[in-house]
């Protein structure tokens, strides 16, 4: 009698394709919050402080009648 519930099970390694796509992603990760939080991309001002003057135009004077 055949037994045709046979299973093969492959074991072994793969060509280490996804290590490589996760090494990637952290590296990218890694890179990205740097910019963002410590590097140029952080938003810090080391020229001072920014003084904007703006002149409003003033509304006119309505007189009553």
């Amino acid at each position: 009698m055949t037994d045709r519930n046979t299973v093969v099970v492959e074991g072994g390694g793969g060509s280490g394709n996804t290590a490589i796509v996760a090494l990637v992603v952290v590296l990218l990760l890694v890179v990205v919050g740097w910019w963002f939080l410590l590097g140029p991309g952080a938003g810090t001002q080391s020229g001072g402080d920014t003084n904007i003057d703006v002149n409003l135009p003033s509304a006119p004077v309505v007189q009553p009648t």
